[in-house]
């Protein structure tokens, strides 16, 4: 909670008490008010003064992430309003209007970036942290169904190679979404890694299937003799240099694939 406090001044006490109440965006009983000065007639009419109110509200932590936005938005040139809904853990501030994609950005990013201020400052000299969610549209719900089939599709992946799969770098409330969804895919467990803003979840299985082992040359080699002192086999030997001639491929071989002067070139 915030109080602030603002003089008002007008032609009556009752003028001045409204003048509060829309200031604040509040109902007058939520207001406390000080009459500094009472509405006075001069004399012949002359020289009258105006009522002056002093306006003292407590201002909630949503209230506060709510006018920090519409400041937000009212420097981006956007007119857009906002809704607050209350929570027991925090609040969600959903911005209505019809410029939402400059709202929104790239993969929510500039919506993420008004949520992150909008958070900092409703928690500002507060060590309890109260959650500020800022939505437009349904961006978030549409964004969380798309994590959640991301987060299958690559499960299944994982599942069928047995190779851990690395996602791009996310925001906490999306890495969040994927933890979640990988939690409920059996076979499958998931962490994050790095550090932000590049932290990035990994997925991988509980099963992972053994690396095989490259076999390379199959002939066993004879690991009793010498290398310098190793002969051909007795087949080799035999062989005519006629034979040994017949057998060498010649240069222009090599052009040849199944009769195709151009089955080497990959078109």
């Amino acid at each position: 909670m915030a109080e602030i406090k603002k003089i008002f001044t007008a032609k009556s006490i009752e003028e001045a008490k409204a003048m509060a109440a829309q200031e604040f965006g509040a109902e007058e009983s939520k207001i406390t008010f000080n009459v500094i000065e009472e509405p006075k007639k001069g004399l012949f009419g002359l020289g009258k003064s105006e009522a002056k109110v002093e306006a003292s509200y407590e201002q909630s932590k949503a209230e506060i992430a709510g006018e920090y936005i519409k400041s937000i938005l009212a420097n981006m040139g956007i007119a857009n309003d906002i809704s607050i809904e209350e929570t027991e853990d925090g609040a969600t501030i959903e911005i209505l209007g019809d410029t939402t994609g400059a709202v929104i950005g790239r993969r929510g990013e500039t919506l993420d970036a008004i949520q992150y201020l909008a958070s900092m400052t409703a928690n500002r000299g507060d060590k309890e942290y109260y959650r500020i969610t800022v939505d437009c549209c349904g961006y978030r719900e549409k964004r969380k169904v798309i994590l959640e089939e991301l987060a299958a599709k690559i499960a299944k992946t994982v599942l069928r190679t047995g190779r851990t799969s690395t996602l791009e770098p996310m925001n906490p409330y999306e890495r969040r979404i994927i933890h979640s969804a990988v939690a409920n895919i059996e076979g499958v467990t998931s962490k994050s890694i790095g550090e932000e803003p590049y932290r990035k979840v990994v997925i991988s299985s509980t099963n992972p299937r053994p690396k095989k082992d490259f076999k390379g040359d199959r002939r066993p080699r004879r690991r009793d003799k010498n290398p310098d002192e190793y002969t051909p086999r007795s087949m080799d030997m035999m062989k005519t240099s006629f034979e040994k001639d017949y057998k060498r491929p010649k240069p222009e071989d090599s052009l040849l694939v199944d009769g195709d002067l151009y089955g080497k070139i990959d078109i």
